[in-house]
Parts: structure tokens; sequence; C-alpha cells
């Protein structure tokens, strides 16, 4: 009998060995939503990007997340998980690569959605609208000489890296962007993401109607939202302001190669791709698996009536923006909608992305 169990010893401590390691596998992951702020707690409060994914989405596990602005959450039946990155680039970039070092996630084959709120431009669309991105275009990296100091003969002191003035900036005469100028995402799955959204309803209020009302001179601005396609610029400093909006237009056009548009504007997602585009060098994820989706929060220049710097004031006090409420429950409906579509024929999109 104790021959026996001598002889059993090895078996269990491989059938032990084997339990650890089951247990200590990493979670195989299907889909990283990316946000970027929350206003209060995950749950039960005001609203920012992250909590509606955190109370409908079944995401009830807690993985500690020390090294990176908040704890990261899954759903680990569905094999979804979401972070918030905190806002600008630093933080974005920081937190993406940390996520994607972590060896507790296996992400290779992660399919990874920005859902994040931004400015429109009311020249293509209006607030409570949700846009798919093709093109991502960094506003920071440039020359900048101050207003008050620049050349009379100058348009702008904005002009781009290397450069030495703002020439006429014709788009068929941009240099290639070598240093995170613009990013070019996988345009077959964001047209793909498009494709299965486009027919949604999006949330519509009588405080959105009052606002696309004042933009009496811009038609897509007075429409009702809608799922779009368009070019996001993303910039830490908070821009507001038609001739600023202007700068965005010319700018993302330029460094596309006249192959943007400029539609939504916000901060962190140049810095996310990049990290992106290093985790795929390092075969620890596949940046053509990354898509951003950005829902209209506020307009990005003002009505007619006021000035720049009157309506951005209205917007950052009192009620504040119109489209907060409806550019969340957008970024949510659109962005499950696409997520539940991957997951439902897992088989077909696992080892290829859907174009």
């Amino acid at each position: 009998m104790k021959k026996s169990v001598w002889l059993l010893a090895p078996l269990f401590l491989l059938l032990g060995s084997v339990s650890a390691m089951a247990k200590d596998a990493p979670l195989k992951v299907k889909a990283v939503i990316v946000t970027m702020f929350e206003i209060g707690e995950d749950e039960g409060d005001k609203a920012g990007e992250f909590q509606m994914w955190k109370e409908r989405y079944g995401l009830d596990t807690r993985y500690p997340f020390p090294q990176s602005f908040h704890d990261i959450y899954a759903n680990k039946e569905k094999g979804v998980l979401a972070i918030v990155t905190g806002m600008g680039t630093a933080k974005s970039s920081s937190a993406i690569m940390a996520l994607g070092l972590d060896p507790r996630f296996d992400l290779t084959q992660a399919y990874w959605l920005v859902a994040g709120i931004a400015g429109m431009d009311p020249n293509d669309g209006t607030v409570g609208s949700a846009v798919w991105a093709r093109y991502l275009v960094d506003g920071d990296l440039a020359h900048q000489i101050d207003a008050r100091e620049i050349p009379e003969s100058w348009p702008t002191g904005y002009f781009p890296l290397f450069a030495h003035e703002p020439k006429t900036q014709k788009t068929d005469e941009a240099p290639k962007a070598l240093n995170g100028e613009m990013y070019t995402l996988n345009t077959g799955l964001s047209e793909w993401a498009y494709q299965q959204t486009k027919s949604l309803k999006l949330m519509d209020t009588d405080a959105m109607a009052a606002l696309r009302a004042k933009y009496t001179d811009y038609p897509k601005a007075q429409a009702a939202p809608t799922v779009m396609m368009g070019d996001h610029l993303a910039a830490s400093t908070f821009w507001h302001g038609k001739m600023l909006n202007d700068w965005a237009n010319h700018w993302v056009s330029y460094w596309t190669h006249g192959k943007g548009n400029f539609v939504t504007s916000g901060m962190e997602d140049t810095g996310s791709y990049q990290s992106m585009i290093y985790l795929d060098r390092a075969g620890k994820a596949d940046k053509d698996r990354f898509m951003v989706l950005r829902t209209a929060s506020n307009f990005t220049m003002q009505p007619a009536g006021l000035t720049a710097a009157e309506n951005l004031k209205a917007e950052s006090s009192g009620a504040g923006y119109a489209g907060m409420v409806p550019s969340l429950e957008a970024a949510y409906l659109v962005g499950s909608t696409v997520i539940e579509e991957l997951l439902a024929h897992w088989d077909q999109y696992e080892a290829t992305p859907p174009k």
C-alpha cells in the first residue's frame, strides 16, 4: 500500500503543477475597451466614459493596475476588459503600453476599441453623433510662434516641425509623417465597423435641438445625430473657435495628403496608437485590430452671435455640454454593437480581422 502511494506521488505532483499552470495562465482577451476618463465613482453617479461599460457589460472582475491610472475590469466569460487611461497623450500611451506588457493577459488577438467623447466640426456633423476614424493626426508636434510676434505676412504662427515658416502647406507637398504626426488605421476594419452600426438610432434631446438651431450657417450641424466616418485630430491642448477649426481642417488635410477630413477633436489617440505600434513589433498585440470611435459631446467652434471665448465659457460652466450624456450613450451603443458582432462570430474573426 505504501509502495502504491509512493508510485502515485509523481502523478499527484504533475497534476498539481498542471493545475497551478492553468490557474496562472493569462486571460485570453478578445476585446479591450479603451476609455479616457471617469467623473466620480465607477458606478451609480454621473457617468464618464467608463461607467456605462462597467454597469451594463458585466465587468465584474477587478484586476489591480497600480502601474497605470485606474484598475482594470473584465468580463472573463466574454473575454472583454476595459481600462481608463486618464486624460492626455502621456497617460493614454503609458496605459496602453502597461496593459500590453501585463503578463496576466494574452492580447495577441484582441480587438481594441477606443470609445470616447470628442468635439465635432459643425461643417461635418452634429452633437450626439458617432464617428469611426480612418486617420489619426497629431496636433501637438509643431513649431509655434506667439501670435503677437508672427510676421505680418504669415497667416499663422503654428506650422509643421522642421519647416521654417507656414508656407502654403499644400497637401501634395507634405512630408512623410515620420515623427508621429499622422497614423493610418486599418481602414478596412473601420469601414466594416461603420457598416455594422450606420443604421443605429442615436439619442436625441431637446437641449441638443436647441444647440443645433444656433448653427444656422451649418446644415450638417442642424441634422439629427448619426453614425458616420471621419478623421480625428488629437491634441493635448483643448482648443476652441472658428479660426482653430479652420486650422484643424487644414492640418488634417495636410498630413493625410488630402485623403483625410477633420471631423472630431480629442486628446489621446495618437499616443495610444503609438504604443500599439510598439506592442505590435514586440508580438504583444495586433495594431490592425485597433479602432477609434469618437462621439460628439460639443462643437469645436462657436455659433453665430458668440465669440469663441464666450462659447467656451458657456460650455464649461452651468449645464455643461448639451451632448454629453447622448454622446456617452452613443459610445456605448455603437461600440458594444461592434464588440458583440466580433464575439458572436469569433470563429471567423479570431484569426483575421473583418473588412
